[in-house]
């Protein structure tokens, strides 16, 4: 079973009034004795003007605005702070905000990143580039996306597996994300459960002659028959009891948020593959897709073999040029 000994809780907004990300974060630190880093992205640009940089200079502005970060910083972790749980903070120049997160996760070897999921629902996400898209796209590290503002209570906690892999999700991914499902929900004394969605009627099933009405229903059948022995096979060697599965031949989107609602999960485990460019754009993401159906939050786990993207070294500040009115030609 895999271990969580390092987690990184990045939170986006200082001054709000609640941070269910810290606080689920610090839960699962003292659930899996785990240390704890709050981590925020100073990645707000800072104007440079031609005529001159005022008073004081601009690594003084920078270190001056870093400082008053870590202070904040430090007063969220004083409120999370517990015997036998290590919380530090950290403040740095970076951006973009989800890649100066898996930069940070990556330097201090973090086992799960936990953040704030995009509130609102999203548009053509295959076309933005919102941080907590990104951040489950990017990161080899498995991130828990916080929806659901309330802690944890012995929660339900729902693996999504693709035994049949229909998706072309690598076998070893299903076992990690039940690993990783039984880690978590083992640590916050909660339950395990699993959903597979199947097609009924998988592609390419019928040949060019006439379709009966038999054909399809005996289709329909092997369908079954095929998906629930290799959901049966995956889930042999698991404690997950016969009522806390789920079999369910729709689409995996509709289905996940299904088992999520029959079995009140709090926490949904499932993989993703990251995909670029017009594929990308054309099959979508599961991962991301159920985002915007589920309520509850969502652990998303990426092949061991899953190829980091992301620079290793940190852009510092984001530093963009002022230009005087006049030299524009407004005045």
């Amino acid at each position: 079973m895999p271990s969580i000994r390092r987690i990184l809780v990045a939170i986006r907004t200082l001054d709000a009034n609640s941070l269910p990300a810290v606080l689920k974060a610090a839960q699962l630190a003292r659930a899996c004795r785990a240390t704890l880093e709050i981590y925020h992205c100073l990645d707000t640009p800072l104007y440079i003007g031609l005529d001159n940089m005022g008073d004081r200079s601009l690594p003084d502005t920078e270190q001056d605005l870093q400082r008053r970060t870590v202070r904040r910083l430090e007063a969220i972790a004083g409120k999370i702070r517990r015997p036998g749980i290590k919380v530090t903070v950290r403040a740095e120049w970076d951006f973009p905000a989800y890649e100066a997160i898996v930069r940070r996760a990556l330097r201090v070897k973090a086992d799960l990143i936990v953040a704030s999921a995009h509130a609102g629902r999203h548009r053509l996400p295959a076309l933005m580039r919102l941080t907590d898209w990104e951040l489950v796209r990017l990161s080899p590290i498995p991130v828990l996306l916080v929806k659901d503002p309330h802690a944890y209570r012995h929660p339900a906690v729902l693996a999504a597996v693709d035994p049949t892999h229909a998706f072309a999700k690598p076998l070893r991914l299903d076992k990690e994300i039940l690993q990783l499902g039984r880690t978590v929900s083992q640590g916050l004394r909660g339950s395990l459960h699993a959903v597979h969605a199947y097609a009924r009627v998988p592609g390419g099933s019928f040949p060019d002659t006439a379709v009966t009405s038999a054909l399809i229903e005996q289709i329909q059948k092997d369908a079954e028959r095929a998906a629930k022995l290799a959901f049966e096979r995956i889930l042999q060697s698991s404690p997950i009891t016969r009522a806390h599965r789920y079999l369910t031949a729709r689409d995996p989107v509709n289905a996940i948020a299904e088992a999520a609602r029959r079995s009140g999960s709090a926490v949904v485990v499932l993989g993703a593959i990251s995909r670029s460019g017009i594929k990308r754009l054309l099959i979508g993401n599961t991962a991301e897709r159920i985002l915007d159906q589920l309520p509850c939050d969502v652990l998303v786990v990426k092949p061991g073999k899953f190829r980091n993207r992301v620079p290793r070294s940190s852009r510092g500040a984001r530093l963009l040029t002022s230009l005087p009115l006049a030299s524009l030609g407004y005045i």
